[in-house]
């Protein structure tokens, strides 16, 4: 949960070009981000691949007026609604974009090719259908707010219990990594525009406290000297991972429920 989801930018972004506040060109730029191209392939009536610019259009001429984020894992089909086809491919890539208005669905496939240092790398992003029912445990962002707040504390406090900054040098350099990190996020635009500062506090959050599971999980066995301990560590961050994930599902998708509470 430490780097922003493809789902994530392109929902974002293509809903605020769906709403008339970037321009095509810009929104396009914004998903593509470091990546070096991103295609799509099954849109309705396109036999070939097609760029972004043409698909986020061609999906607006569908009927599409927003977009949503899923991020789902095993034992958790966050933000799916199913067919079991597109259920399947959204959980081998862990995240997906589901259209609003139109019953299509997206899932990234990520290529990476070249030496290190000079990766380059392709998405290819598989339009589906989908089913247009509520998408499964997504939170309303007040609702993810106020569990984030308590996530937040329940994972440092499990970090403390870890003992990263004692368990040696890999651990320490996590830790200012993390740090960094998070000096780093301070000020810039984590959403497009449009959406209300709320959501971009609720991303954030959901950000600091996934990137603190992140952190305990990859840490060695910290202070945990037993397997029931190691186990213990384990079930005490699965939940506060889950609430990060649904917190950020809330925050990407807020736009889109807010123009639903208004129509």
């Amino acid at each position: 949960m430490l780097s922003e989801p493809r789902s994530g930018r392109l929902a974002a972004w293509g809903n605020a070009l769906l709403a008339g506040l970037v321009s095509p060109d810009d929104a396009v730029l914004a998903v593509v981000g470091e990546d070096a191209v991103h295609r799509v392939v099954g849109l309705p009536g396109e036999a070939a691949p097609v760029g972004l610019t043409l698909a986020l259009g061609r999906l607006r001429a569908l009927g599409v007026q927003g977009l949503r984020v899923a991020l789902p894992v095993p034992g958790h089909p966050l933000g799916l609604s199913g067919p079991a086809e597109f259920n399947a491919r959204a959980l081998e890539a862990e995240e997906a974009v589901v259209c609003v208005g139109a019953a299509l669905g997206l899932v990234p496939e990520v290529h990476e090719a070249g030496p290190s240092g000079d990766v380059r790398v392709e998405v290819v992003w598989h339009c589906l259908p989908v089913r247009e029912a509520p998408p499964a445990d997504v939170p309303s962002l007040g609702e993810a707010e106020r569990e984030l707040a308590e996530a937040l504390r329940e994972a440092t406090e499990a970090l403390t219990r870890l003992d990263v900054a004692g368990s040696g040098p890999v651990a320490e350099a996590a830790v200012d990594a993390y740090r960094a990190r998070a000096m780093a996020s301070r000020g810039r635009d984590v959403l497009a525009p449009g959406y209300p500062p709320r959501a971009v506090r609720v991303l954030e959050l959901a950000e600091r406290v996934g990137a603190l599971v992140s952190l305990a999980g990859g840490s060695g066995h910290g202070g945990a000297v037993s397997a029931s301990e190691m186990a213990g560590r384990a079930g005490a961050l699965r939940p506060v991972e889950r609430t990060a994930r649904r917190a950020r599902v809330a925050a990407y998708n807020s736009v889109v429920e807010e123009r639903g509470r208004g129509a």
